[in-house]
This record gives structure tokens, sequence and C-alpha cells, in this order.
């Protein structure tokens, strides 16, 4: 069979989204890593060109010389990593799929990811990151009202972005004061939220209506501007705008993340419960994501040792 990078490419495409069921987010990123190695090895560049002779000699040096090559150019081991985690996906794909004689990336190691943690608000830049935006929203301007609940609940609840834009309305419990929400892998989970969240998102859902009459949001919980539900570059614009009114660090959706978690975690709860709040598989990617606060770690230390 003769394939071109854009044939190998767009069956490649129908794998991560049918039978995987990936995100459009993961999808994009899997296909531009492929697309990159094969610029690399010159598979494919003209639109006729077949790739199956190129692939057929593809072995472990030539992706390990891809990886050196991004290292050169000085790619962080974070992109690495998960570049390599791609590929593998990609060969053992293609081994199924008939394009490559064998699963070539299999032994393929990822190199070692930097540990160094992300940055992370202070309660108090916290705290004046949701009064600038509480402020805001006080004048009664709809889409400050809806940034109020969007900053109170990325912030409540550690959710993703690409969790947050999937909420619908019948995802809240107002009696429980819980979202259900459906995370990597399609995993659900129920996560709590406090009372400022709760006043923030009520608020909200009484304003909603004046921007989606009819709702053709198919029940979205946020919408945009327009009315149709939010995508994840305009909530990402809402905090950095916020970020910038409050005047604290802006660490965009992900930093409101690893804020939450390590307020909660330095608040005195367990790994095993953040690990849940967050929506890891693994305890030891909680670990890596949160951190004890100084000011609890020298707590717990003149607590628990004799000679504090």
């Amino acid at each position: 069979m003769s394939r071109t990078r854009a044939d190998l490419l767009a069956s490649y495409r129908s794998y991560l989204a049918l039978q995987r069921d990936l995100s459009q987010h993961t999808v994009r990123a899997y296909l531009v890593d492929i697309s990159d190695l094969l610029s690399f090895l010159g598979v494919g560049e003209g639109d006729a060109e077949p790739v199956d002779p190129a692939l057929s000699t593809l072995d472990l040096a030539d992706l390990r010389d891809w990886l050196a090559a991004m290292a050169a150019s000085g790619h962080s081991r974070a992109t690495l990593a998960r570049r390599s985690a791609s590929v593998r996906t990609f060969s053992s794909w293609a081994f199924e799929a008939g394009v490559l004689s064998s699963d070539v990336a299999a032994r393929l190691r990822a190199p070692r990811v930097d540990n160094r943690l992300p940055g992370v608000l202070t309660t108090q830049q916290a705290s004046q990151l949701l009064k600038t935006a509480a402020d805001l929203a006080s004048d009664g301007e709809v889409l400050a009202v809806r940034d109020l609940a969007i900053i109170e609940t990325l912030y409540a609840t550690g959710v993703r972005v690409s969790e947050l834009v999937g909420l619908d309305v019948t995802d809240l419990d107002h009696s429980q004061r819980t979202l259900r929400v459906l995370g990597k892998g399609r995993k659900e989970r129920t996560v709590p939220y406090g009372l400022p969240a709760a006043k923030a998102l009520e608020a909200w859902l009484r304003r909603r209506g004046e921007i989606c009459a009819v709702d053709a949001a198919g029940g979205a919980l946020f919408l945009g501007a327009r009315g149709r539900r939010i995508d994840p570059r305009a909530v990402r614009d809402v905090v950095h705008r916020l970020c910038a009114a409050a005047q604290v660090p802006d660490l965009g959706p992900h930093g409101l993340r690893h804020s939450a978690a390590t307020h909660v975690l330095g608040g005195g709860a367990d790994l095993r419960s953040v690990q849940e709040l967050l929506g890891h598989s693994s305890l030891a990617t909680t670990q890596r994501y949160t951190h004890v606060s100084a000011e609890r770690l020298r707590s717990v230390y003149e607590q628990a040792f004799p000679r504090a």
C-alpha cells in the first residue's frame, strides 16, 4: 500500500480520536510531533510522495537522533519526554496498522524530566485576585460576572481548563456544592467547591440567559461573548486579564490549579485527597505537582522534632 504523509496522518488522527478517545488538543499535539519527526527524516515532503519506503527502514537510532537534535536546539527535558511518549504511541499504532515492520520505538527511553516545581500564588495573592474579580463584577457587567465565576471555579476546584470548558449546567449540584467533572481518559470525578464559588456561580447563572437567550450552547455552563460554549483560549484570556488587573503573577489557569492544590495541602489535606481533587491517576504525579509550604513545613517540624 502506498500512503502519502497526509494519508498517514489522517489515519493516525482517526485512531487517536476514535479509538483512543483523546481530546482535540492532545490529538493535535500528537500530530504535530509526528509531522516534526517526518520532516526531520525527510519523509513525505511532496504532496504525492509515498511514506512507506522511507518508514520501512526507520529504526531506533533515527528516533534517538531526532530527540538529540531537539535537545541540542534547547528544548526542555519535559518536552523531550512528552515527544518520546508521543512517538511510542505512533510506533505502536503504525506497527499494528502495517505501516512499520516492527514497533521501533518500544525501547525508546524518555529523558529524565526536570522536577522543578511550577510557580504558585501565595494565599494573599490568590485573595487579591479574587477580590479584584469581585470588584469588577460588582459593576454588573454580565461578562465580568461570568469572569468572577470562572476564576472562583478554577481556584476553588483546581480543574483543568479543558475540564472547565466542558462543564454543563447540569454538572452543578447546588445543594451539595459539587461539580461533576469529566477528566483525562473520560474519567468522571466529583469535586467540591466552597461558598464564595457557589455565590459567584449562582450570580452567573442568573445572568447567563442575557448572553444565550435561546440555548444554542447545548447547556454549557460557561459561555463566550457570542453565546456559545467558551473555549480554552478565552478562559486563558480571562485569567491573564484579571491577574494583570490584580497585579499578581500571571501564572495562567494551570498556575491557579497548582495554587489550589498547594493551598489545600498546606491546609492539612493528605496527598491522596489532593490526588482525587486533581484527577491524577498516579500519586507520583501529585507528589511532583504539589509541595508543602515553608510555613507548614516549619510548623510540622516544630511539633514533631524534639530539638526544634
